[in-house]
């Protein structure tokens, strides 16, 4: 009996004539980008190092297009931005010790996001593997260990022939849900080798489909279809998975009000009559979803953020649909199911029963009217309008990226994402210099869009090396630089919690001058005009900053009491 998959196994007689008279040449690098090839990469990001000089030889001798970033973890976001808006495993090569080491932040956060990022670093000659300490420039006694807590998965190559089932291992890992960044590291010596192999012309490295058991859901569409004030948490996971279709109808036919997490902004339409948007760090909203007799969370694992700081208690009955097996339950006792949300959500679909309900949308409206009395009562005008300026410049598909800034916060809560996966910050992690890096990714992946990066004075000193790469690769990013003259969160933190803030104040650069400097076009703007000014650089080829000189505000929290 002859079955369809031994077909695909046999090759064509190119492939044949390519592996009995490989090109001469070629060494171990050549393996890394024939398998990235193989596999459908065309997009590399990265930083060359000596022990990693194997791989960025092979380069040129490829077709994949490579942009190299100034600062290793600049990178990591760069590729992690590919990954999320893509949906494609973005290889990120980098070299060994501190090489590897300066990405562990942006691996975090892909982590956190579930973005797909394939590491590939260079290590060690193999005579040095296994903690020996034999003095080798860049020596850790075990530099996979540094990744292990931090990626999905790690692979350690030893020979020439386990690089191209490595690589395809660790591609399938990073796009299994849920999405995250893995580790392959390959020594130095296999790298620069010369290689005998055949050319790596195609490798199969389908990723796995993680389906709900059918038990699971048909009792979560038995007690949704039954419900009386049925309530839908949206996380990250329904962007990730492309999902947010099916979330839509699925909230229509059981009439049920939705919230987006900051993670799963533009998961639900934002002036959809079911939305309650994501003022998840208000009361009236926590205290709506608490009222829910069936709470459906899909895509998320109620942290911190997503529980308005784990104040959140629900008092009826939660299902949760995670694609992470340990956020099922980590929070909340619920009818977990392990699963992909846009295959847990299709299966919904198939079995739920229409539930009318004529009061959910007045409901909606009233929680919102709730929120928007409690934030009109603080004198928040300027960083309202602010926020306005920046939707109403930006394309409504064009996608952007926050760093952890006070504009951010805001935008988690009140800005229109619009269209799904073209809002992201890095909320995941937590940490600064996400901007401007993740939308030299972006802007990457797609050229004909405009992408605007969203920053603080305090988070831009960390990316101000990319503005070279912005300049080089002529990438299409607009910068937003919010200038206050130092760390404006922590300067409110530490202010209402001790009275003065300590080490928050930065002497900056002229952030226009600087942006010359480099050949970017650069701007000071002002409240008034920052819409004006901020549509002209977006609307404008190639890389743009624009400086806000203004001190924001946060709205009071609703989790203290």
């Amino acid at each position: 009996m002859t079955h369809d998959h031994d077909l695909v196994l046999r090759p064509t007689p190119a492939q044949t004539e390519a592996a009995l008279n490989p090109p001469p040449g070629r060494n171990g690098g050549d393996l890394v980008v024939e398998a990235l090839a193989g596999l459908g990469a065309t997009t590399v990001f990265g930083l060359p190092g000596q022990h990693a000089l194997g791989m960025f030889d092979a380069l040129r001798r490829s077709d994949l297009r490579y942009v190299g970033l100034r600062v290793e973890n600049n990178a990591g976001f760069a590729a992690d931005a590919y990954g999320r808006t893509t949906g494609e495993a973005a290889p990120l090569l980098l070299s060994t010790g501190p090489g590897a080491l300066t990405s562990l932040a942006a691996l975090q956060e892909a982590r956190a996001a579930s973005a797909p990022v394939l590491a590939i670093s260079s290590q060690v000659p193999t005579a040095g593997l296994g903690g020996g300490r034999h003095g080798y420039l860049h020596e850790l006694p075990d530099q996979a260990a540094s990744f292990r807590g931090v990626v999905k998965s790690v692979h350690t190559v030893r020979t020439q022939s386990q690089i191209p089932s490595a690589v395809a291992e660790a591609w399938r890992s990073a796009l299994t849900a849920p999405h995250g960044p893995v580790w392959v590291e390959i020594p130095q010596d296999v790298l620069l080798a010369r290689t005998s192999l055949p050319v790596v012309t195609a490798v199969d490295a389908t990723p796995e489909e993680l389906a709900p058991r059918v038990e699971l859901t048909a009792v979560a569409a038995d007690l949704l279809s039954k419900a009386s004030r049925p309530a839908v948490i949206a996380g990250g996971g329904v962007v990730r998975s492309d999902a947010s279709g099916k979330l839509r109808q699925l909230a229509e036919r059981l009439n049920a009000p939705v919230v987006t997490t900051f993670g799963g902004k533009g998961a639900f339409p934002w002036q959809h009559p079911l939305s309650l948007q994501s003022w998840l760090e208000d009361r009236h909203t926590t205290d709506f979803l608490e009222d829910a007799d069936v709470l459906l969370v899909v895509g998320s694992g109620l942290g911190e953020l997503s529980s308005n700081y784990h104040t959140f208690r629900p008092r009826g009955r939660v299902i949760q649909i995670e694609a992470d097996l340990g956020k099922l339950e980590s929070n909340h006792p619920a009818l977990g199911i392990h699963a992909d949300a846009r295959l847990a959500l299709q299966a919904l679909l198939e079995t739920v029963e229409d539930r009318p309900d004529g009061t959910a949308a007045t409901r909606v409206r009233e929680v919102l009217d709730r929120v928007r009395g409690r934030i009109d009562a603080q004198d928040l005008t300027l960083e309202q309008e602010v926020l306005g300026a920046v939707r109403r410049a930006l394309p409504e598909d064009a996608p952007s990226f926050w760093d952890m800034t006070i504009l951010a916060y805001w935008a988690w809560s009140a800005f229109d994402a619009g269209a799904p996966n073209t809002m992201h910050s890095a909320q995941g992690a937590g940490g600064l210099g996400y901007g401007f890096p993740a939308a030299l990714g972006a802007a990457a992946a797609d050229p004909t869009r405009p992408v605007l990066a969203v920053s603080g004075d305090g988070g831009a000193l960390y990316s101000i090396a990319e503005l070279a790469t912005a300049r080089q690769y002529d990438l299409n990013v607009t910068w937003l630089i919010v200038d206050d003259g130092g760390y404006g969160i922590l300067r409110e933190y530490m202010t209402d919690t001790f009275g003065r803030a300590t080490a928050t104040e930065l002497t900056r650069p002229d952030y226009v001058a600087l942006a010359e400097s480099f050949g970017v076009p650069g701007i000071r703007t002002a409240p008034g005009t920052l819409e004006q000014d901020l549509a002209k650089a977006l609307a404008s080829p190639g890389p743009s900053v624009v400086v806000l000189p203004a001190v924001l505000r946060m709205f009071a929290p609703t989790h203290l009491g």
